[in-house]
Parts: structure tokens; C-alpha cells; sequence
């Protein structure tokens, strides 16, 4: 069965960390998971989503920072 709820393992396996960083960024709310039963569980287009904004907010911060020494 394919489906786009993942686990905690999967979520790190997928972005590359270690399962004790995407613990700890889930639990301060910096990565969108919910708990079934004491266990997190991530949507793959909510993780998507937050990879997508995350990129638009580095861009947009690396935009604005070549302008801070002019004015």
C-alpha cells in the first residue's frame, strides 16, 4: 500500500538527518508532524510543503542581505 503518511525514521531518512535532530525539530514545532498514539507521523506533501517554503525563505533572506549595506 502506498501512502503519504510517514514515520519519524522515514521523515529523517528523507530529509537527512538524524532520527534525534527530527525529533527534536518536530517537538519545537519546526517541522509540521502530528502524533497517532505517542508516535509522530508526518504527511509527505506537508513536508513538501515546509522543504518549499523553507527554500523561498533562504532565497528571500539571501536577497535582502546584499542590501543591508546600502543605505
Amino acid at each position: 500500500m502506498n501512502t503519504d503518511i510517514i514515520t519519524i525514521k522515514e521523515v529523517a531518512e528523507y530529509l537527512k538527518l538524524t532520527e534525534k535532530t527530527a525529533y527534536r525539530l518536530v517537538a519545537e514545532g519546526k517541522i509540521p508532524g502530528f502524533k497517532v498514539g505517542g508516535s509522530w507521523r508526518f504527511t509527505r506533501r506537508e513536508i513538501d510543503a515546509w522543504i518549499a517554503k523553507q527554500l523561498k525563505q533562504q532565497e528571500h533572506d539571501k536577497q535582502h542581505q546584499g542590501q543591508r549595506g546600502k543605505y
